[in-house]
């Protein structure tokens, strides 16, 4: 692993490590979490927004003036404003992505939350997807958030990855199986 890619994960952490003790000691771990998830909707569906964010040539004071402007139009915490504006002032702002999913994943981990890729060879209704969550979640005993994709590549099936847990029942995988049998007889 590169010495940048580290430094940019261990940064992150302290950034959202810190800004989820400031939430705590305010009371304002749901509100900041609500307004994250709008920030990151904006980041993540605005392509221009996230060249401004991640260019360094940007000015201190045009992203001052962007984080003014969204957090006034988004109703930020006073406290999450002005973590943004450190982050412009520490030259930090490219990170805030990363800080944002730490920050996320660490208010799942508070509420006992614990996530699992799930990755089916059709589309599943929201039910289907319920029914799953509940089930393993309860298996688990621990509240489990799907992250949920469609690969058709599987033919069939699906793959559940939960930490380094992994169920594959897809049928591009008993293919393999079977595959690997025969060259071995």
């Amino acid at each position: 692993m590169s010495t940048s890619k580290l430094f940019s994960n261990e940064t992150s952490e302290r950034y959202a490590r810190a800004l989820f003790a400031v939430a705590s000691e305010n009371s304002e771990i749901d509100k900041i979490e609500n307004n994250l998830n709008d920030f990151l909707n904006i980041y993540n569906s605005s392509a221009e927004f996230k060249n401004f964010i991640k260019n360094p040539t940007q000015t201190n004071e045009n992203q001052f003036n962007v984080i003014n402007i969204i957090s006034e139009k988004l109703g930020f915490s006073k406290n999450l404003k002005n973590f943004l504006c450190l982050l412009v002032k520490k030259r930090r702002i490219f990170f805030v992505h990363k800080i944002m999913q730490n920050f996320l994943r660490l208010c799942s981990k508070k509420r006992g939350e614990v996530k699992a890729s799930l990755v089916s060879s059709k589309k599943l209704s929201k039910d289907e997807l319920n029914d799953i969550s509940k089930e393993l979640s309860k298996s688990m005993e621990s509240t489990i958030k799907l992250d949920y994709s469609v690969d058709e590549n599987l033919i069939g099936g699906f793959k559940i990855q939960l930490g380094s847990f992994m169920i594959d029942t897809s049928i591009k995988n008993k293919l393999k199986k079977y595959e690997k049998l025969m060259i071995e007889n």
